[in-house]
């Protein structure tokens, strides 16, 4: 059985989970274990708290793993870097790539599309304008695809950092850069932020099916069952005779709290850095 995408690999349906079921390719990526230096142990608390009560929903149980340490080149010594090989990280949607310095310290950073084993990265103003070299933004021209980006000057990178995703640099005025944000908000950073040329590895993360409930209690997510299967006393959308709706004008949360549609994003003082809010999702 054979998938259109490349990146995407079908199995023979030998099971009603299996014929259902797809898997994002992994040839590119090293196998074994991960640097035991770069990993530290994670004990999760699986949506329990200290009196073992359900204190986050639909999370538990998963498979046992150890957190990947994740640093952006200006973290990671003199360069130039050399790309050791690719990985697989299960706490997140993208690849990682292992690098090593002219200390000979390695390091694991996000890896952008395309890279590949034994490349060289660059850090720095003076960095060339390459996929995966990182840079401050002042300097990269307008029209180019970055990730990776920090949100003031010196601070750790916190956005666009999801598989697939890219942020576009649009102009440059009055020590700012305007950028169009996956979102499609318009925003503006300091030109001395430092951002990571190019586009998040692993693009086709979107398009897997599971295929059965069992991946997903892997991945550590338990079953969602829907309020309106409830009794009233249980969720707000619960009780009626037969197939009913939720009877009210918005869904809410089991507490009572208005959902889908209430804005709970915390706007920070910013001024006037966002030109533009992000556009709002149709459903």
């Amino acid at each position: 059985m054979k998938s259109k995408n490349t990146a995407i690999r079908a199995v023979k349906p030998t099971s009603a989970g299996r014929r259902l079921a797809s898997f994002l390719r992994r040839d590119q990526l090293a196998k074994g274990k991960p640097a035991r230096s770069l990993t530290k142990a994670h004990k999760r608390s699986i949506g329990r708290d200290n009196m073992g009560h359900i204190s986050t929903r639909h999370r538990g149980g998963g498979v046992k793993r150890r957190y990947r340490i994740i640093s952006t080149l200006g973290q990671c010594g003199t360069g130039p870097f050399d790309v050791m090989q690719l990985e697989y990280d299960p706490f997140r949607s993208a690849h990682i790539a292992l690098i090593k310095n002219q200390e000979g310290r390695k390091f694991y950073i996000l890896a952008p599309l395309d890279i590949t084993k034994d490349k060289k990265l660059e850090y720095g103003s003076e960095a060339s304008i390459l996929a995966g070299n990182r840079l401050p933004i002042g300097n990269i021209p307008t029209g180019m695809e970055i990730h990776n980006i920090c949100v003031t000057p010196g601070s750790p990178a916190k956005m666009v950092r999801a598989a697939g995703t890219k942020a576009v640099v649009m102009a440059h005025e009055g020590g700012y850069t305007l950028v169009k944000l996956p979102s499609g908000e318009l925003r503006k950073f300091n030109d001395s932020c430092e951002v990571s040329i190019g586009v998040v590895s692993n693009v086709a993360h979107n398009t897997i099916r599971i295929g059965k409930a069992g991946r997903q209690r892997h991945k550590g997510i338990r079953p969602t069952v829907r309020g309106k299967a409830m009794y009233p006393e249980a969720h707000p959308h619960g009780g009626g005779e037969g197939n009913t709706s939720i009877g009210m004008k918005a869904p809410k949360t089991p507490w009572g709290k208005r959902t889908m549609g209430v804005k709970t994003r915390r706007r920070p003082n910013l001024g006037n850095l966002i030109v533009r809010p992000r556009r709002k999702k149709r459903r």
